[in-house]
């Protein structure tokens, strides 16, 4: 379980990183139009909020890759289950407060199922 917790972990900070990309530099390109369903208009006007957003979704991304990085340690199952927290409460204050249930499944459920695969495993070590 511990590899299926690291691959969904590592698949999240994909995701976020992503997302950094998609906010920070596409926000106003024809790719970044499409997936977020704007006119030019609506994303010019947007496009500081945007970059703010991304750059915060860089930051998960981040801090996924460090849990990661700090291997099955007790110290990097608790950094990956606090960004998993983070990631999965972002998720469902979006999908609330757009309306749009997608962002469940898009954002919150792999950080949710990346949070329980971990919690499964139980191989960690004494901090």
């Amino acid at each position: 379980m511990s590899l299926v917790s690291d691959a969904l972990f590592a698949f999240t900070a994909a995701l976020h990183g992503w997302f950094l990309v998609l906010e920070m530099f596409l926000w106003q390109k024809p790719l970044g139009l499409k997936v977020f369903h704007q006119s030019p208009d609506q994303a010019a006007a947007t496009a500081v909020l945007a970059q703010n957003q991304g750059l915060y979704n860089g930051f998960l991304a981040a801090g996924i890759a460090w849990g990661l990085a700090e291997g099955h340690s007790g110290f990097g199952m608790r950094v990956r289950l606090f960004f998993a927290a983070c990631v999965v409460v972002a998720g469902v204050f979006g999908a609330i407060s757009t309306g749009k249930r997608g962002i469940l499944v898009v954002q919150a459920l792999p950080a949710l199922l990346a949070g329980l695969a971990l919690l499964s495993a139980g191989t960690h070590q004494a901090p």
